[in-house]
C-alpha cells in the first residue's frame, strides 16, 4: 500500500487550514511577526497617515445621533446571515444539499460529468464581490458610529478606515487567488473520479471515484465550505468594531 505523504500541520484561521487540506500546496508558517509583515505592507504614505491617526489629536466627532449598540448588532447579524444564506443557496450547490429536501438544481447550475470549472469560477468571484461590497458598506456605517460616540473612538474610526484602504488591495490579491487553488483542487477530483479507487488513494479521491457525480458532490461542498471560512475571514474588522462600540 502507497503511503500519503505526510504535511506539516497548518495552524490558523479555517480559511487556511482548508486551502492547506484541499490543495497540494505546502505553506509553511511564516518566521517573521505580523507587526513586520505589516510594516512591508504598507506604502511609506498610509504609515504617515497612520502614524498621524495614532499621534496626533483625533478629529472632531461627526454631529449625529447616537445608534444603538444593539442596533449595530442586529445590523451585523442580519447581513452576516443573509451572506451566508446567499452562499448556501447558490445555484453552485444545488446537488450539494440533502438528496429528496431541496428543491431541483437551478438550471444555471454547473451539472454532469463534462461540467468546466469555469462556472464555479464566476459563481465564486460573484459571492466574493457582493461579499467585499455589502460588509465594505457595512463596516463604513460602523465606524461613523464609532466616530459619534468619543474622541478615542474616533480615532479608532480614522485608524479602521486607513488600514481599510491601505491592506484592501493586498486583500483583494490574497482572496483572489482562492479560484485557483480550488480550480485545481476540482481538476483532481474530477481526474479521481475517472478511475477506480485502490488503497493508496486519499480519502478524497476514493469519495471522487465513488460515483459518477459523488466527485462534482463532493467539490460542490468543499467550495461551500471554502465560501463560508472565506465570509468569517472578511467579517474580522466588523467584529473588531462592534466590540469597541459595546466598550464606548
Amino acid at each position: 500500500m502507497v503511503q500519503a505523504p505526510q504535511r506539516t500541520a497548518v495552524s490558523g484561521p479555517t480559511l487556511i487550514r482548508l486551502l492547506a487540506r484541499l490543495t497540494a500546496v505546502d505553506a509553511p508558517a511564516s518566521s517573521q511577526s505580523l507587526s513586520d509583515q505589516l510594516s512591508q505592507w504598507l506604502g511609506w504614505t498610509d504609515a504617515i497617515a497612520l502614524s498621524s491617526a495614532l499621534n496626533g489629536s483625533p478629529p472632531a466627532g461627526a454631529c449625529a445621533a447616537r445608534a444603538s449598540t444593539g442596533s449595530a448588532e442586529s445590523e451585523c447579524a442580519r447581513l452576516r446571515a443573509s451572506l451566508a444564506q446567499a452562499i448556501a443557496g447558490d445555484s453552485a450547490f444545488a446537488t450539494a444539499r440533502r438528496r429528496g429536501k431541496a428543491p431541483a438544481p437551478a438550471q444555471d447550475a454547473p451539472q454532469g460529468p463534462d461540467v468546466d470549472y469555469a462556472d464555479f469560477r464566476q459563481r465564486y468571484l460573484a459571492l466574493q464581490q457582493t461579499m467585499e461590497t455589502r460588509i465594505g458598506n457595512l463596516r463604513g456605517r460602523l465606524r461613523a458610529m464609532l466616530a459619534a460616540r468619543a474622541p478615542g473612538m474616533t480615532r479608532l474610526a480614522v485608524v479602521d478606515a486607513i488600514m481599510e484602504r491601505a491592506l484592501g488591495a493586498r486583500e483583494r490579491n490574497l482572496l483572489g487567488a482562492v479560484p485557483g487553488l480550488l480550480g485545481a483542487h476540482f481538476e483532481r477530483l474530477r481526474a479521481a473520479g475517472q478511475h477506480a479507487p485502490d488503497d493508496g488513494q486519499t480519502a478524497a479521491a476514493q469519495t471522487a471515484a465513488a460515483g459518477p457525480s459523488a466527485w462534482l458532490d463532493a467539490f460542490r461542498k468543499d467550495m461551500q465550505s471554502v465560501l463560508l471560512a472565506e465570509l468569517e475571514i472578511r467579517f474580522q474588522p466588523v467584529e473588531g468594531l462592534l466590540a469597541a462600540l459595546r466598550s464606548s
